[in-house]
């Protein structure tokens, strides 16, 4: 019989591109993967991949096998999560990725919550400013914010939080006359720019949408983080867009000033992303609604 191991290795290794990136998604040694890899080659008396030192080819067989092996494992994953029942203690693995920010946030306070219900699951937190590539990175899951881009993932809407613009008392002092919240003088600021929050409509109390460019001539500065974004507005650079939940302590210290408080921007959203495979493990499913248990306890507005 044949490992099941292996098949998730050899999977692992196709989706990765190579033997060192399967082998970091994983855990292992890239030893150990190249081993596995020979012995299901071996049992099956195939070869599935074509190496060379730059990448990895499937053969014919390598990618009928590959077809059936992603069916073999998904059928598997969901005897074993039918055998276990809604009920069971959860076992296994979780990877999630999300932003440190917003990990530092809310995430880490969900994974100590889930964790503690289940502790004989090992959960792996990655951060990063980039978007993972779930399949490849063998992640899970990820825990995303704003507009989503990858059509390729399903997506499960978590909450709603604000977005607002914010300035330093100290770049409000510099322009003279401050009107914070007059929109004709607070665009006319210099402005931080932060791709991850594209054009946006300001809407005005009196029913007028206003644009709200996300990259305007007067940005000089621009962040790809959301610490880089905060660390730039605070030393007073220009007008930043940013999340409530993020501004929140800035904003009690006095560091930052509010701006346009007779207007809003849309709500943005939080949204758990995960791979578009016929049957979504159960493991998925179970931190998804627990983060919804906890957001019903929470102010869905203020990202939580």
């Amino acid at each position: 019989m044949i490992s099941l191991d292996r098949f998730d290795i050899f999977k692992a290794v196709v989706d990765a591109g190579s033997l060192s990136a399967a082998a970091k998604a994983l855990g292992f040694s890239r030893a150990v993967v190249s081993f596995n890899l020979k012995r299901l080659e071996a049992d099956l008396g195939v070869a599935l991949l074509t190496r060379n030192t730059r990448s990895l080819t499937l053969t014919d067989a390598g990618e009928r096998f590959y077809e059936r092996c992603v069916e073999t494992l998904e059928s598997a994953r969901r005897a074993i999560d039918e055998a276990r029942g809604d009920d069971a203690p959860l076992l296994g693995r979780l990877r999630i990725t999300t932003t440190a920010e917003y990990a530092a946030h809310a995430v880490i306070g969900w994974v100590n919550d889930f964790h503690a219900a289940h502790p004989g699951l090992r959960i792996h937190l990655s951060t990063s400013s980039a978007p993972a590539q779930l399949i490849s990175e063998r992640f899970d899951l990820a825990i995303r914010l704003g507009r989503l881009q990858d059509a390729e993932y399903r997506a499960t809407e978590l909450s709603r939080y604000d977005i607002m613009a914010v300035a330093a008392p100290a770049l409000l002092e510099r322009a003279g006359r401050a009107r914070p919240n007059d929109p004709a003088w607070v665009l006319d600021l210099p402005r931080i720019g932060y791709p991850r929050l594209p054009d946006q409509i300001l809407h005005g109390p009196d029913g007028v949408d206003i644009p709200f460019p996300s990259n305007p001539a007067q940005v000089m500065l621009s962040a790809d983080n959301a610490s880089t974004l905060l660390a730039f507005a605070r030393a007073g650079h220009g007008v930043a867009l940013m999340p409530r939940w993020l501004a929140a302590p800035s904003l009690a210290e006095g560091t930052l000033v509010a701006l346009l408080r007779r207007h809003r921007f849309p709500d943005q959203g939080v949204y758990a992303v995960y791979p578009n495979t016929r049957h979504v493990p159960h493991v998925v499913r179970r931190f998804i609604d627990h983060v919804r248990q906890v957001g019903e306890r929470s102010d869905p507005r203020r990202g939580v």
